[in-house]
């Protein structure tokens, strides 16, 4: 296991004025937050802290982050905490599907940590919750982003895949060359084979997968990770900016200009994709809902020109 407590501390750059935010303060922010207290959950917004928590909060958009706080790995770039986890909660489907309908929400992003520990790697917790939110909010849509299940992938995604999410989400992160030191517990073809496989097991489920920026990529890298991705059948990729969360973790090789990414946008287009975000502050997560309207759009409009 990579150990950030041992690793040399990077310094951290000044950020360009592209990748500020302003510091949560509305109404909206603290009902949301108070609302995940109140149902003991996690979301990924507050634990890898993401630079778009105000702006999603407030619209009351959250990514719940299930099996617990605390992940089996410890990626350079990651801000979540590493280390034994707890044991999982037996209740958290149904607070997951309890926060939805509280919150409104036409479009839910359910993530969670690594679970190496758990015999299917946390994957029966996921279609727990998919049938929890299928039974209390049967008209929001479910995208979930799930960790590569380790040594337990294929029935882990076959027992997903039956639960029926709408979009199913894992992130390559960054090229193969970097995984060694970016994301050392995991591997780039396995990764990509998980994806594969979602699609031989339900060609109508959306996948999506994304890539970090500025970790010392190289153009020509990141443009056959698309292809990797395409080979793959992936329906939508997203590109954005890494940030360093600890003088601890990676740092910041390059902070990529909103043009650059643009660029690396219109070559995603070109490429197949069915919907592409790219910018700065892209997440995985971010506008999820506005993007999954858009993805399934994409499709119909492309099915109908192939019927035509």
């Amino acid at each position: 296991m990579n150990d950030l407590a041992s690793a040399p501390i990077a310094p951290r750059q000044r950020k360009p004025d592209w990748i500020r935010v302003k510091a949560p303060v509305s109404k909206g922010y603290h009902e949301t937050r108070q609302l995940m207290r109140d149902l003991s959950l996690n979301t990924v917004c507050e634990e890898a802290a993401c630079p778009n928590i105000g702006e999603c909060w407030t619209k009351k958009h959250a990514t719940v982050m299930i099996l617990g706080d605390v992940c089996t790995r410890a990626c350079a770039f990651c801000n979540v905490k590493t280390g034994m986890p707890r044991t999982v909660d037996p209740l958290e489907p149904e607070h997951v599907a309890a926060a939805a309908a509280k919150l409104g929400l036409q479009h839910i992003v359910v993530t969670s940590v690594d679970r190496d520990d758990l015999p299917d790697g946390g994957a029966s917790q996921f279609v727990k919750v998919i049938e929890a939110l299928r039974r209390e909010t049967p008209d929001t849509t479910i995208e979930i982003l799930t960790p590569d299940f380790r040594n337990k992938m294929r029935p882990a995604v076959e027992a997903i895949c039956q639960a029926g999410p709408d979009v199913y989400n894992h992130n390559l992160e960054t090229v193969p060359r970097l995984y060694p030191t970016i994301r050392p517990g995991a591997r780039y073809y396995a990764s990509l084979r998980l994806l594969e496989e979602v699609k031989a097991h339900d060609p109508l489920i959306f996948t999506k997968s994304g890539v970090m920026m500025g970790l010392g990529e190289q153009r020509l890298e990141v443009h056959q990770v698309m292809d990797d991705m395409r080979s793959a059948d992936v329906d939508f990729i997203t590109m954005g900016q890494y940030l360093q969360p600890t003088p601890k973790h990676a740092k910041v090789e390059e902070f990529v200009s909103p043009k650059a990414f643009a660029a690396y946008g219109a070559i995603a287009r070109a490429k197949g994709f069915l919907q592409v975000a790219a910018s700065p502050l892209t997440r995985s997560s971010y506008h999820a809902g506005d993007d999954f309207a858009a993805m399934k759009a994409a499709r119909e409009s492309r099915l109908a020109k192939k019927g035509a």
